[in-house]
């Protein structure tokens, strides 16, 4: 077995005891992935997202995610778990910046970015530009459960400008 097969699969079963709450033992494997090669990218975002998501431990989470940037720029999952992150964080010109990046990232859904643009202006109260955003996320869908989730996020934003 070749040293990136090896990664790979050490990855999925860190993926594995993730979803089995499992997370001691998926942060092992992850250190073992890093500690077997530092440049693999993958494991510093679920790494990040253990630490994110899991642990509340955001400012570890968020070095960890520049961390798999920095070694796997072209890694979609990274975005997406990134910027739920910057998000909750409220840092939104840092948010804006990675959203931009994403959106051009090959493989990446384009309608999850778009929601994600969507959301960051709904929190900020720019929710003309939410609305825009909630619109190319329902048009760039395939999916009926986004589209559906598009319009509920377009129907509450308008019910907030009522209140303005």
């Amino acid at each position: 077995m070749d040293h990136l097969t090896k990664l790979e699969e050490l990855l999925n079963g860190a993926n594995n005891d993730i979803k089995n709450g499992a997370f001691d033992e998926a942060t092992n494997k992850l250190e073992k992935i890093i500690d077997m090669d530092p440049d693999f990218g993958k494991a510093y975002n679920h790494m990040a997202y253990l630490y994110d998501v899991k642990f509340k431990e955001y400012e570890k989470g968020e070095t960890l995610y520049k961390l798999c940037l920095e070694k796997s720029p072209m890694y979609p999952p990274v975005y997406y778990n990134y910027a739920v992150l910057l998000s909750t964080l409220r840092k939104y010109d840092e948010l804006e910046e990675l959203l931009n990046t994403a959106i051009n990232i090959p493989g990446i859904t384009k309608s999850t970015i778009y929601n994600e643009y969507a959301i960051m202006y709904e929190q900020q109260g720019k929710l003309d530009q939410a609305i825009e955003f909630y619109k190319k996320c329902g048009m760039d869908t395939l999916d009926k459960a986004t589209l559906e989730r598009a319009k509920a996020s377009i129907d509450r934003c308008k019910l907030k400008k009522d209140f303005l």
